[in-house]
């Protein structure tokens, strides 16, 4: 199960994407003195018509309610009416650009397209239509008819389209957040370490750690079996995404709550108070443990059932994707730095082919991992990288990949008033670096060292996540974060066994497991001879 679980929490490390369609802000006004405003999210299309970036600028004119029409015809409405007005009509029976040319023909100030399915970008073509000049915009039918209940029928209008906030503050929580999980999974990685070397120092403990171990190894084998799972498993959901993303929903609901048990029964079992015990099927069971189960299933069903509630679902799957992260880099050991090389650098290569070089293979021009992120709604939704902003339509959520760190979009704007935009950072980016976080702090236990390998990787990987923030905000589109994190962490912990002169024994890892080996096997044998003596006398 953990090995399955890292499995997609690294294949889905580049996920979501953002919407093409221009967003804008419909400014209401009602006729009450004061007046009251309100804000609505209109989708146009900024090659048919440019629209201001602030109400300074902005012109309004009096909207005219004619829903009860489609506007594919001039005869459907009296003459007249549309004068120097805004008008609102339903969406259907002709396109945008055809209903633009009938509104403007008939002196129409602006025209609105209420819309009951979902929003979708203005999409026509403008070579038929160059002398259309009016500006259009596509609305919700819902945002009409709450725009009469508010204001009332005597509503002016105005439509604008303020910049996107020059600093995201999600990104400081998404870098936050990253960076407090590398670093306490390998802290706690190291903890581990320390009670294994205390085991081995002491026979008397070493049984009772073997049967509590619960560490997963990758060798250099292992992890370039695991690599090409990982491509096998992308193309397969590229496939059969709206099948196999359920089995992916079911898997994180079962991993994620052992994930955020394990976490937690850490941290309970330091409190040296509320310890009675039960006997169940010849165990005993601490009662506290117990109801932290039935916490963290709970935790896990409430997530699976509400996780499209953008609202504060994100919330949830952030505290369940944390206690995943953490529990794989403490589980999920590499014996050595070669073998943390081998899956960086391979996964790195996985990264940049699925996201870069696949358009070139595929029918349609898209990656597949943009094909994977999009699901079912792909025609609306683009994917370039790992660490990317994707609004989540209201009206129709579906389904999408839980293998993410989500944080809203905190500034106001009209991706905001449109939609519920997020912030993301696949798992993948935090379990595969801070694999390498966790074997420098083993290192670090096993050789004395003072932490010198383990703080030095985790500053490279936040100067990692710093410097894909910048290349994000510079280049206007997602990033895959694994190309800034890699080589940072990977040149800094080899600068670092350079400089100590410890690189051959930092490449091919401490012996002490072989030591254990040894140790443990001696004592096996002196067991033996010392039960045969008394045969042989």
């Amino acid at each position: 199960m953990r090995a399955v679980g890292l499995l997609w929490a690294v294949l889905c490390g580049l996920l979501l994407p953002p919407v093409t369609a221009d967003e804008g802000i419909l400014h209401a006004s009602g006729s009450d003195v004061p007046p009251v405003t309100k804000d609505y999210c209109i989708i146009y299309n900024s090659n048919w018509v440019s629209l201001p970036n602030s109400l300074d600028n902005a012109t309004f004119s009096a909207l005219e309610n004619l829903t009860s029409t489609v506007l594919c015809s001039s005869s459907e409405v009296p003459s007249g009416i549309m004068k120097d007005k805004a008008v609102v009509v339903m969406r259907g029976n002709c396109t945008f650009l055809e209903k633009a040319r009938i509104a403007q023909n008939l002196g129409a100030k602006m025209l609105l397209i209420a819309s009951k399915p979902r929003l979708s970008p203005l999409s026509d073509n403008k070579t038929d239509f160059e002398d259309v000049t009016l500006p259009v915009a596509l609305i919700r039918y819902s945002d009409i008819v709450d725009m009469q209940l508010t204001l009332g029928n005597e509503v002016n209008v105005t439509l604008y389209s303020p910049p996107l906030p020059e600093f995201d503050y999600s990104m400081v929580v998404i870098f936050l957040i990253a960076v407090f999980t590398v670093a306490l999974g390998g802290y706690w990685s190291g903890v581990a370490e320390l009670e294994n070397l205390k085991a081995i120092a002491s026979p008397g403990e070493r049984e009772t750690r073997r049967k509590k171990e619960e560490n997963v190894t990758f060798t250099p084998v292992t992890v370039i079996l695991f690599v090409v799972i990982c491509c096998v498993m992308l193309v397969l959901l590229y496939f059969f995404y709206k099948w196999l993303v359920y089995v992916i929903i079911s898997v994180f609901c079962l991993a994620s709550a052992m994930s955020l048990y394990n976490c937690l029964a850490a941290l309970i079992g330091e409190i040296p108070f509320g310890q009675c015990r039960i006997a169940c099927c010849n165990r005993s069971i601490e009662v506290r443990l117990i109801f932290l189960a039935a916490f963290c299933i709970a935790a896990a069903v409430i997530w699976a059932v509400f996780r499209n509630e953008d609202r504060w679902a994100w919330i949830l799957q952030d505290i369940l994707g944390v206690a995943f992260c953490l529990n794989f880099i403490k589980t999920l050991k590499m014996p050595n730095f070669k073998s943390c090389v081998i899956l960086l650098g391979l996964l790195l290569l996985y990264d940049v082919f699925f996201v870069f070089i696949t358009p070139f293979i595929t029918k349609n021009g898209a990656s597949i991992m943009v094909e994977v992120a999009a699901g079912p709604f792909g025609n609306s939704e683009k994917n370039d990288g790992n660490l990317v902003e994707v609004p989540t339509e209201r009206s129709a959520p579906h389904e999408k990949l839980p293998v993410v760190i989500r944080v809203p979009r905190l500034g106001y704007s009209a991706s905001t008033l449109c939609d519920m935009p997020f912030s993301l950072l696949g798992f993948g980016d935090i379990i595969v670096p801070g694999l390498l976080v966790a074997y420098c702090r083993r290192f670090d236990v096993q050789t004395s060292s003072s932490s010198v390998y383990y703080i030095s990787c985790t500053i490279a990987y936040a100067i990692g996540m710093v410097l894909t923030f910048i290349v994000l905000a510079l280049m206007k589109m997602g990033q895959p974060a694994l190309l800034y994190l890699v080589p940072c962490t990977l040149l800094t912990s080899s600068l670092v066994a350079w400089k100590r002169k410890e690189m051959k024994k930092f490449w091919k890892g401490s012996s002490y497991q072989m030591m254990e080996h040894l140790d443990y096997t001696g004592n096996e044998e002196s067991t033996v001879s010392a039960s045969e003596q008394p045969g042989g006398q």
